[in-house]
């Protein structure tokens, strides 16, 4: 093949651009290389870089701004003999810098070619991650109060194990490209060039000019000798396939009949430390052992040991659509903490609703059915208050049985465990 630019779809480029440059000086490279167009794919993302994918007749994917690594990286794990090659301009550098991290940690067979032309070109001329401090810019002095990034040596502390850094105007940018492409692992190219359309019409910049910029930056040569390492996807592949063991995936089979079965909407009020999470699973393995179709929703602060712990579930016969609860069947307060944070519920409930509530704990009006028990007066500890309520409803037959609830535990818990659960149910049922 000669060219891999695609004549319906020329660049449109301004006038002088140097990326009109890098556009023929990618395809020469591809040329050179001889690599098969449908195993060629090139990732953009939004600006004057994100315009390349359309003139190449290759595989193309455009995406968000300063997203291309991330839609490139799984391009290339799904497919790794996928020659990637991505274009992005210093707007997405800065918006996607995160990407730009992972994917030099990472060390994918990516190529990542770097238009810098220092500043957003195509929406005004706006100052950049890499507009230098003394230039005029569309956003006024902006850019005085920042430092430009140098993105190969970025790239470099991150982990790519290939770096270069070269003037878009350069005669041996195809050789760089070419040399980037066929490197094992993630490369970068730089590319200093010219926005004809906005940067030089308010700033002094000729090829000259960027020859000199570069000789003042610290110099870039490809191989990046102390970070190189395996390729990312063939290491990834080699120690998946030493892994053989995987955990199985929990299946619970249906045990018991329930005559009569009913959805049940339930709402456990606790604190952090409670183990309400943990309650909520049990109720859940327990229905499920009936053969009910289960769905938990919890609440609790990001501070795990401190505040609210509320774990709404509801089991059914049915498929169930929407986790959200409607009516309530059975409550348990078993802190304050919890019922503050669902006190709006209480006035809702009505006389079905079996309401637990342990005696040291504060309710807010309302016309569900109260029950209330004494867990301290019985010696069974905070931590086990939710568990032992669970005993409480399941020795009533109000939403689960005692034997689901205890095939529960014997499924869920070690044999020690199970014999402590277990013990704490017989002491809130001896009621």
């Amino acid at each position: 093949m000669n060219s891999f630019l695609n004549t319906a779809r020329p660049p449109v480029f301004c006038p002088g651009c140097t990326h009109e440059r890098i556009t023929k000086s990618l395809d020469s490279a591809l040329v050179s290389l001889g690599i098969p167009a449908e195993k060629t794919v090139i990732v953009t993302d939004i600006g004057c870089s994100g315009l390349f994918d359309t003139f190449f007749n290759v595989h193309a994917l455009h995406g968000l701004h300063g997203r291309a690594l991330t839609y490139a990286s799984g391009l290339k794990l799904a497919d790794p003999e996928l020659n990637v090659i991505v274009t992005m301009g210093d707007g997405g550098l800065g918006i996607g810098g995160a990407h730009v991290l992972s994917s030099c940690r990472k060390n994918l067979d990516i190529t990542l070619l770097v238009l810098n032309n220092f500043n957003f070109g195509m929406t005004g001329g706006q100052y950049s991650v890499t507009t230098p401090q003394d230039a005029v810019v569309g956003s006024e002095f902006l850019n005085q109060a920042e430092i430009p990034i140098d993105i190969c040596e970025i790239a470099k502390s991150a982990g790519a194990t290939w770096v270069s850094r070269c003037s878009g105007h350069d005669a041996s940018l195809t050789e760089q490209i070419c040399n980037a492409i066929t490197h094992k692992g993630f490369a970068l190219v730089e590319t200093l060039g010219m926005c004809t359309g906005r940067y030089t019409k308010r700033n002094r910049l000729t090829p000259k000019a960027i020859d000199e910029m570069i000789e003042n930056l610290p110099a870039e040569g490809g191989i990046v000798e102390k970070n190189q390492r395996p390729e990312y996807g063939e290491q990834y592949r080699k120690l998946a396939a030493e892994k053989t063991k995987f955990p199985e995936a929990l299946k619970v089979e249906k045990n018991f009949d329930m005559e009569n079965p009913q959805r049940q909407e339930i709402v456990i009020l606790g604190s952090a430390g409670m183990r309400i999470v943990t309650a909520g699973d049990i109720v859940c393995h327990a229905g499920m052992a009936a053969g009910f179709n289960a769905s938990m929703k919890n609440d609790y602060n990001i501070t795990v040991l401190r505040g609210q712990s509320v774990s709404e579930l509801i089991l059914s016969p049915e498929k169930i659509g929407y986790a959200g609860l409607e009516s309530p069947s059975i409550v348990l307060a078993l802190s304050d903490e919890g019922v503050d944070r669902r006190k709006k519920m209480f006035a809702k409930l009505g006389p079905d609703t079996f309401l637990l509530k342990e005696k040291s704990v504060a309710i807010p009006e309302t016309r569900a059915s109260v029950f209330e028990v004494d867990f301290r007066e019985m010696k069974i500890k905070k931590p086990d208050w939710a568990l032992a309520a669970l005993g409480v409803i399941a020795s009533k037959n109000i939403g689960i049985t005692l034997e689901m609830l205890t095939y529960a535990l014997k499924a869920i818990f070690k044999p020690v465990v199970y014999e402590s659960a277990m013990e704490t149910i017989k002491k809130a049922i001896e009621i």
